[in-house]
């Protein structure tokens, strides 16, 4: 039943993050707020999830599991029906600061609960039915574009509902004391350092991840718009890349246990961004773009998981809570620049631009490969 309830609470953060993005997207545009402006104002999701990640562990420190996670759903529940509320740049920034930081509050607290109650034998099975949630969560949220022509307020009042649900929840079923204090409440001095210098490879998947989540929730209702595309045909396109994550994430992640997690990442970096390097010359054709989206978002999707399991292959035991909070702060960073680059691309260049970037650095991921199995050689010798 615990475990329910932390895929409750991670499926409804998703499907913050997933409807906030382009419904906020299509408002700025439609207001005139020019394309760079725009990813920025996006970007502040990420900025308030950066930040909370850096306090997170001092947090459950004092507040413990259960409060940090009461806290994170409560800001949530605060922030979302103001945004119909007070429309405008500035305000929206400021809530989504405040949706970034109950958002990562959520993530921090469920998934350190998750990876401290379960056994190593089923660690692996948990942390994808963890991904999976998160995924089916984001995937729905871009379906709220279509509640819009109920009103304004509909998909922001729904998902405050939603919120208050998962409060309950928790604040009823869920233990007070949390799973207990484990070694990951225990820094370790120099931890990030060495985390870095050995597994440097394995945390850039996070990186991408973040990058292509928001860019392509933030930029793509943009390049749609401008490309011929309708609010309608934008949101039933979104779920596409989520959808095809959810399908391959667990074959993705068997393979990489009989292959090589390395072998998978490189080959589904490469596969993966060649793709999204394809969406434009399909120009407005729906079921062309909606595939790419499919297979494209499916190689790509597990990334964040697939990465983090990496990490524990390659680094000691007592360094992945750092590799954990490492990899988040790569998707954060990811999260926040993604929207930024993709908007200034495509006011400066065009609206192909989003698609060409965000495919050549899965390709060059791809190719950096061999020189991390170069280092990894020399330190293993």
């Amino acid at each position: 039943m615990h475990f329910v309830i932390l895929v409750l609470a991670i499926i409804s953060a998703g499907l913050s993050q997933g409807m906030l993005l382009p419904v906020l997207a299509i408002f700025l545009e439609k207001m005139g707020v020019s394309s760079t402006l725009n990813g920025l104002n996006a970007a502040a999701l990420y900025v308030g999830s950066f930040a909370m990640t850096l306090m997170a562990e001092r947090l459950v420190g004092r507040l413990g599991f259960k409060k940090l996670l009461l806290l994170g759903l409560l800001i949530v529940i605060i922030a979302l029906p103001l945004f119909p509320l007070v429309p405008g740049v500035a305000f929206w920034f400021v809530l989504r600061l405040l949706v970034g930081i109950g958002d990562s509050a959520i993530h921090y607290v469920a998934q350190l609960w998750v990876l401290m109650v379960t056994s190593p034998e089923n660690r692996g099975r948990n942390l994808s039915i963890y991904g999976i949630s998160y995924g089916i969560g984001f995937s729905i949220g871009p379906l709220g574009i279509s509640l819009l022509d109920w009103g304004m307020a509909v998909p922001f009042l729904l998902m405050a509902v939603m919120f208050i649900i998962v409060v309950l929840l928790v604040w009823w079923k869920l233990p007070s004391g949390g799973p207990g204090r484990g070694e990951a409440m225990k820094p370790e001095k120099g931890r990030f350092v060495r985390s870095y210098r050995l597994a440097w490879y394995a945390l850039i998947p996070a990186l991408l991840y973040g990058y292509m989540e928001a860019a392509m929730n933030s930029n793509f209702p943009v390049y749609g718009l401008r490309t011929g595309l309708s609010t309608d045909q934008i949101a039933y396109l979104l779920p596409f890349i989520g959808v095809g994550g959810l399908i391959l994430q667990l074959p993705l992640g068997i393979l990489s246990d009989r292959w090589g997690r390395k072998r998978v990442l490189m080959l589904a970096g490469a596969l993966g961004g060649l793709l999204f390097m394809l969406v434009p010359f399909a120009g407005t054709k729906l079921v062309a773009i909606a595939i790419l989206f499919a297979v494209a978002g499916g190689l790509v999707g597990s990334f964040f998981s697939l990465g983090l399991a990496y990490a524990a292959d390659v680094l000691p035991r007592a360094y992945l809570p750092a590799a954990n909070v490492l990899a988040s702060f790569h998707f954060n960073f990811g999260s926040i620049v993604g929207p930024a680059i993709g908007g200034k691309g495509i006011e400066m260049g065009s609206a192909s631009s989003l698609f060409w970037l965000l495919g050549g650095c899965y390709v060059i991921f791809a190719l950096l490969g061999v020189v991390f199995r170069q280092k990894q050689n020399k330190m293993s010798s």
